[in-house]
């Protein structure tokens, strides 16, 4: 019997929207509507460089299933906000159950948005500095690639964290600066047999 792939839930799709109890509803909507997809808008490239830097350690699901907690918890990530946070928004955010309660990931992303905004400044947006390091976007995977073949860095997350880190960024490892750029549609890694694949 043929397979209808115009319904949504019966769609192929890349391996890891499904959970260990089958699909996720929320990875499979964040896969099909937002992995992938170009950002250019400062704000939301800014939530989602801070929310892969609060999934280091953890898995993505327990960070999306988070993202409306985090939104409320870091004034829905406007930079300018943010880096305004003091020590009394500190304590508020180590006590917020709804989040990842890490020290050291929320220090780092409150110093995240200053690093964003002096880079904003310097070259007209957050949008425009990555532009400027990575001006064309890379490949989709060839016809050919499988799960396997999706990697975990590369020479361009390489760069683009050692410059991020020389900004004075912190938790911008090339691998969650490779998890950023998958996310925000700076290179596309659907396989070939999901249905988002452009090959």
């Amino acid at each position: 019997m043929s397979q209808n792939w115009s319904e949504p839930d019966a769609a192929p799709r890349c391996w890891w929207p499904d959970g260990l109890a089958g699909a996720d509803p929320e990875m499979v909507e964040y896969h099909d509507t937002e992995w992938g997809v170009p950002v250019s808008d400062d704000r939301a490239l800014f939530e989602r460089l801070a929310l892969e830097g609060f999934q280091a350690g953890l898995s993505w699901a327990t960070i999306l299933h988070k993202r409306t907690a985090f939104r409320r918890a870091f004034a829905e990530f406007e930079p300018e906000a943010v880096a305004g946070f003091g020590d009394v928004d500190r304590q508020r955010l180590l006590v917020d159950a709804g989040i990842v309660r890490n020290r050291a990931k929320i220090d780092a992303t409150i110093a995240n948005a200053a690093f964003l905004l002096t880079l904003a400044k310097e070259h007209g947006s957050f949008e425009a500095y990555l532009a400027s390091r990575l001006p064309r976007r890379a490949p989709t995977m060839n016809s050919g690639s499988g799960r396997h073949d999706v990697p975990i860095t590369t020479a361009e997350s390489d760069a683009l964290s050692a410059d991020l880190r020389r900004h004075g960024f912190r938790f911008v490892g090339s691998t969650i600066v490779y998890s950023f750029m998958q996310s925000v549609g700076l290179v596309d890694d659907h396989i070939p047999c999901c249905f988002r694949y452009r090959g």
